[in-house]
């Protein structure tokens, strides 16, 4: 028996949890729903699509997070990195110089107004 069969939600503290929502809603185009939260219903998006959600500890003392000091490191799919990039950009949000790309995809960053890295990936082709 499979006890583990995905990730069900991610869960973190806020200081404004409904300005903090807001801010998602507006930069990042997430439905936040009035109980403050969003639901991704992958099958309902695009039943033909193949899609992972991956779970992975890092070490305690890692850079990966910085310049943010939380301990969790969230990751969006997004369809078009370089365009949401922009995007953030155009909107004052504070985003990474860097891009990534590899054969796992396209990787960029953003800090949330609360000082949350947020980790935005672009699937490779056909993912």
């Amino acid at each position: 028996m499979r006890r583990v069969t995905g990730i069900g939600g991610v869960f973190f503290k806020a200081k404004d949890p409904k300005a903090l929502g807001e801010w998602y809603r507006t930069h990042l185009g997430m439905n936040v729903e009035d109980w403050g939260g969003v639901a991704f219903r992958w099958i309902e998006d695009n039943p033909d699509a193949k899609g992972t959600t991956i779970w992975s500890p890092f070490k305690d003392d890692t850079t990966y997070f910085t310049p943010s000091t939380s301990s969790f490191m969230i990751n969006y799919r997004v369809e078009d990195l370089h365009g949401v990039l922009a995007r953030l950009r155009e909107e004052g949000c504070a985003v990474d110089e860097k891009v990534e790309e590899s054969a796992y995809g396209k990787f960029g960053w953003v800090m949330d107004p609360e000082g949350n890295k947020l980790e935005l990936w672009q699937p490779p082709e056909g993912q």
